[in-house]
């Protein structure tokens, strides 16, 4: 490849980087607004959940969708429409005067965010030569976990000194500016002259319903009870509507999901080792948050400390480890990748009731670079081989399965952790120990527990790495 072709892939990267720098900053500016949010209009804190969730269901569920959408319409309108969705979701969230306004407002958000991130993804697939796509990637991460280290602080300034609502006009101005720069940078191409044929519209409905009902299963098992008769009908209609999507699927000239490109090694093991491991990065997070509350509880802002880190260590993985994928065995590299996420988990198994910002920065931080190379790695493999006409829906099908490990990495890691610490404070109260040291006790005894678990899940994905088709790219 001569240096002007190269510099013109390089070159036309830059808006999509824009639009990928937005979605994050955004999403870090709006990481502090649900507390703000429910305590200024005066319900329990607990509703947090749900204003996070209704981001998550839409990103997740919508993002197949609007990948196959821009296999037809083209990445520029595709690009520009995301953004105007993303626009108005913040403009709504900025004037949300109750519970249900800001869910529909944040489920907008989640919308524009699925039309926008596969289309940044298809980019880096189609545009980049085999061999640079690691680079992409890396920097296609690098502006993702970067953006989130900055934006909660920013996003914390702004609303202390101005108020939440502020902060949110901030962020639709910055959508503005994004979807100008776009729209004058991104040329318009004859791709855009396709038409939508035979598009899978029932699909698309039961997409949408299965996959958000699949993200609402834990959490209605967790606060309402796994027994309760909302718990029983979401995933009753979950189970009923995953079942109609295979039948449809089944039946479509054009279905959402390309059963061709699912089918591969190189998309299902990634995915399994996704499970396996990315869910760790928002479980530990929020596991030692809550280790600090139960131990320090006058030192939490340790632990704020320790993510911080984390978020840069991501940056540091997707950048340094990503790449080398490039020109090494991606198995291999995978593999050293997972074992540095493996080293950041067993550092929790040396928890202690009095430990020190060192060593949860230590745990965090060498987990975060195992987390940025493997992410990058994964949609590497995972994405390799597709073509113009389906890359969208494919970066769209891949993103799906991406947005939803993580939530469901909490759904199993968190609950592993809180519940083995209300039980085992039960049984050191029951034992005659004051409830400060059962506590103590407890929180410390059940971080090895998760330690083990977490330990197991790793491996697991090691062995599943050592199955991947080999798919060395020479520079």
């Amino acid at each position: 490849m001569n240096t002007a072709t190269k510099s013109n892939y390089k070159k036309g990267f830059v808006p999509y980087a824009v639009a990928a720098l937005l979605v994050s900053l955004i999403g870090g500016f709006t990481a502090v607004l649900g507390p703000a949010f429910v305590a200024d209009i005066g319900i329990d804190y607990s509703n947090t959940t749900w204003i996070s969730l209704a981001l998550a269901m839409s990103t997740a569920a919508c993002a197949p969708i609007l990948g196959k959408l821009g296999d037809v319409l083209g990445r520029r309108t595709t690009l520009l429409l995301g953004i105007l969705i993303f626009t108005a979701g913040n403009a709504l969230t900025a004037v949300a005067t109750s519970l249900a306004f800001m869910l529909a407002a944040r489920f907008i958000v989640g919308i524009g965010t699925a039309a926008i991130s596969p289309v940044v993804m298809a980019y880096i697939v189609t545009e980049y030569p085999p061999e640079e796509t690691g680079k992409g990637f890396a920097v296609y991460m690098l502006i993702s976990s970067g953006a989130v280290v900055i934006g909660p602080t920013c996003g914390g300034l702004i609303m202390n000194a101005a108020g939440w609502r502020v902060m949110m006009w901030v962020c639709v101005t910055l959508c503005a500016a994004v979807f100008f720069i776009c729209m004058f940078m991104i040329k318009k191409t004859a791709f855009q002259k396709r038409k939508l044929t035979d598009f899978d519209r029932i699909g698309s409905v039961l997409v949408l319903i299965f996959f958000s009902l699949l993200l609402c299963v834990p959490s209605f098992g967790q606060n309402i009870g796994w027994g309760s008769v909302q718990f029983i009908s979401v995933a009753a209609v979950a189970a009923v509507s995953l079942l109609c999507l295979i039948f449809v699927e089944r039946k479509a000239g054009n279905p959402i999901f390309n059963g061709t490109f699912m089918a591969r090694k190189a998309f299902i093991l990634p995915v399994i080792i996704l499970f396996l491991t990315q869910g760790l990065m928002q479980a530990n997070m929020t596991n030692v948050i809550v280790f600090v509350r139960y131990t320090q509880p006058d030192n939490v802002i340790i632990s704020s400390f320790a993510i911080s880190i984390m978020y840069i260590g991501m940056s540091l993985g997707s950048v340094i480890i990503g790449p080398m994928a490039d020109k090494k065995e991606p198995r291999t590299v995978l593999t050293f990748s997972l074992l540095l996420t493996g080293i950041g988990c067993g550092i929790m198994y040396f928890f202690t009731e009095g430990s020190s910002v060192a060593i949860f920065a230590a745990a965090l931080g060498i987990l975060g670079v195992g987390l940025g190379g493997n992410a990058t790695i994964f949609m590497k493999v995972a994405l390799s081989g597709l073509s113009n006409e389906v890359a969208g829906s494919g970066t769209g099908t891949y993103g799906l399965f991406r947005d939803i490990s993580a939530p469901f990495g909490v759904a199993v890691f968190v609950p592993l952790f809180t519940n083995g610490v209300t039980s085992r404070m039960a049984e050191a109260v029951a034992g005659g120990a004051s409830e400060g040291a059962a506590t103590l006790l407890a929180a410390v005894s059940s971080i090895k527990t998760l330690t083990i678990f977490e330990l197991g899940c790793v491996a697991a994905g090691i062995v599943a790495v050592r199955m991947l088709p080999r798919i060395h790219q020479k520079n």
